[in-house]
């Protein structure tokens, strides 16, 4: 019975391979290429983040080192780039070229671009956004800034000194001193906005009539202790954290 039943096994096995074996052998050969294929994408996509990644700090170093030249050329591509923090990066760094020419308008589209870009990270879009306000603040009726800015200007937000800064100068714009007081002096006491920006706010707050020393001081240098009246462009400070 054993012997019987080991044939019976042996002819089903053979039965299946003759039927499904070379199926078989086709899906294994082609998972295996698929594999491979997959690993040298992967290479591949490493490969071109590492170049993007290369291309974009020389630009940057050219820059710092006052280096201007094929600069518009070699950020182009890097603008397209399919990955989002190459392509915010290069798109930032092409608005910055732009005010630093004079060209308003052109800083205007790129930064409008970077806040329209759904495939960027938040951080960029949001950082683009300020920049993009702070730029056109002369032109802006004061609510349309204070509508802008309504989703960052909040205690708590990473952006919230440089969003808060504009609200509150578009409120005293608007005749609004108490709330821009206020709002300057929650700036006064947010520790993650630069010390350059708590500074103004000290002293803004305090034109307005309101108490906003923080409850851990800024040190405020000679230069800084002068009568100090915020500029819309250069609301857009970065935070620390």
């Amino acid at each position: 019975m054993r012997e019987v039943d080991e044939e019976v096994r042996k002819e089903q096995a053979l039965e299946f391979w003759e039927r499904w074996g070379k199926w078989i052998a086709m899906l294994v050969v082609l998972g295996l290429a698929a594999f491979g294929g997959w690993l040298y994408w992967s290479n591949q996509q490493v490969a071109a983040a590492e170049q993007e990644t290369e291309q974009l700090a020389q630009l940057l170093e050219n820059l710092n080192e006052g280096t201007t030249t094929d600069v518009d050329e070699a950020l182009a591509p890097l603008a397209e780039s399919q990955r989002p923090i190459i392509r915010a990066e290069a798109m930032l760094t092409q608005a910055a070229l732009a005010l630093e020419e004079g060209d308003r308008d052109a800083a205007v589209e790129r930064f409008s671009a970077i806040v329209a870009d759904d495939g960027l990270p938040q951080q960029f879009r949001d950082l683009a956004l300020i920049r993009q306000t702070a730029v056109e603040f002369d032109g802006l009726e004061p609510q349309a800034v204070i509508d802008r800015m309504a989703g960052l200007a909040v205690p708590g937000n990473p952006w919230f000194g440089s969003a808060g800064e504009l609200t509150a100068i578009a409120l005293m714009q608007q005749g609004n001193d108490e709330q821009a007081g206020a709002l300057f002096a929650q700036i006064a006491n947010e520790e993650n906005a630069p010390e350059t920006l708590r500074t103004r706010a000290v002293q803004m707050a305090g034109v307005l009539g309101v108490d906003a020393v923080p409850d851990e001081p800024v040190e405020i240098t000679d230069e800084q202790a002068a009568p100090a009246q915020p500029l819309a462009a250069d609301a857009a400070e970065e935070p620390t954290s």
